[in-house]
C-alpha cells in the first residue's frame, strides 16, 4: 500500500470516529463545546427531551393505512437478518483464527440508545430497535466481508472511482486493477496487516 492510500485510510477513520462522537454527544457538553449544526441540535435535543409521548392508542389510531400494510413486510426481513447475523458470526469464529485476521468485535456496531428517548411510545421505541439492529448488523457483515475480501482478492476494481459500487474502509489498502506483479508482492502484507487490531478499521 502507498503512502497516499495509509494517509488516506487513516483519515478515514479519523472521520469514522469524529462521527460516532458527533453522533453521541452527551448533553452535559457546555455550549462552548458546539458550534453551528450541533449546537442547534443539543438544544432541540433538549427541549425535545421533556415533551409527552403520543400514547399507543392514539399511534395506532392515526396510522397511516399505507404504514400499516407495510409492517408484515418489514418485519419479515428479521428472519434473513437473524440468518444473516448468526452465518456471519458463525463464519468469522471459524474461519478468522485458520487466516489469523483479527476478529471483529461484533458490540462496536450495535447502538440502541434511542429505546431511552421519553417521548417515544414503546412501538415508536421498538421499531427504532429493530432499525438499530439492522443497520448494525449489515455493517458489521460488511466490516467482516472486507476483512475477507483484503486477504483473498485485495484488488480494486477497473475503471474510476464514481463508476464502482459503494466500497468498505479496506479498499483503499487494495492493489491496482491489472497489477500482477504488485498482487504477487503485495498479497502477503495485506494478510499479515489483518493480523494486528490497530491496522485494522473497527478492529
Amino acid at each position: 500500500m502507498t503512502r497516499r492510500n495509509r494517509e488516506l485510510q487513516a483519515r478515514i477513520e479519523q472521520l469514522e470516529q469524529e462521527l460516532g462522537r458527533g453522533g453521541r454527544q452527551p448533553e452535559t457538553v457546555s455550549p462552548e463545546a458546539l458550534t453551528g449544526c450541533r449546537l442547534l441540535e443539543a438544544r432541540a435535543a433538549a427541549q425535545q427531551g421533556n415533551r409527552p409521548q403520543t400514547g399507543l392508542l392514539a399511534y395506532l389510531r392515526h396510522a397511516q393505512w399505507r404504514h400499516i400494510l407495510s409492517v408484515p413486510f418489514i418485519y419479515l426481513v428479521a428472519v434473513p437478518l437473524g440468518l444473516l447475523d448468526l452465518s456471519i458470526s458463525l463464519y468469522q469464529l471459524v474461519c478468522f483464527p485458520l487466516y489469523r485476521i483479527a476478529r471483529v468485535r461484533r458490540k462496536d456496531f450495535f447502538l440502541y440508545d434511542r429505546g431511552s428517548l421519553a417521548y417515544l411510545n414503546v412501538l415508536e421505541k421498538f421499531h427504532c430497535q429493530y432499525c438499530a439492529y439492522a443497520t448494525g448488523l449489515l455493517a458489521y457483515a460488511r466490516e467482516v466481508v472486507g476483512r475477507t475480501e483484503q486477504y483473498w482478492c485485495p484488488i480494486k476494481h477497473a475503471g474510476p472511482a464514481d463508476a464502482t459500487p459503494p466500497v468498505h474502509a479496506h479498499v483503499c489498502r487494495f492493489i491496482a486493477f491489472g497489477d500482477a506483479d504488485a498482487y504477487r508482492r503485495q498479497l502477503e502484507p495485506l494478510r499479515k496487516e489483518l493480523v494486528e487490531d490497530n491496522k485494522v478499521n473497527n478492529g
